[in-house]
């Protein structure tokens, strides 16, 4: 395709890396889609370029694993499996359920993250 744009521009690129700071590691969060729905976890691992995070007991997947050395016991494990960014909430204590955030800078220059819902500051921006 000669004079095209290209599919993925810097400022998609980037808009994709910023909506991944809303959600770090150590938050809760609530998930609002899929077979996990309603369940609330705490974020083990954010992955920014993919949009996805890790959450702790939830969307567990079975992996099939063999033998690597001699004496190693092969089976199947559990193990969470990372979930995309759209389909969990920043999970709000004060309302008890999942809320959207908005990032409000304070008069010290801090940044912060403020719940949509309730009002309530969510902690570090």
């Amino acid at each position: 395709m000669a004079g095209g744009k290209l599919l993925s521009s810097r400022k998609n690129r980037e808009a994709r890396v910023k909506r991944a700071t809303e959600i770090r590691k150590g938050d809760m969060v609530q998930v609002v889609a899929g077979d996990d729905k309603g369940k609330v976890g705490k974020v083990i691992r954010v992955f920014p370029k993919r949009n996805r995070v890790l959450v702790e007991k939830v969307n567990f997947v079975k992996r099939h694993t063999r033998p690597r050395r001699q004496g190693q016991q092969g089976g199947i494990l559990e193990k969470e499996a990372s979930i995309h960014l759209s389909n969990v909430l920043l999970f709000d204590p004060k309302s008890d359920r999942g809320t959207r955030v908005r990032i409000e800078r304070r008069s010290d220059g801090r940044v912060d993250r403020v719940s949509t819902r309730s009002g309530e500051s969510l902690g570090r921006g």
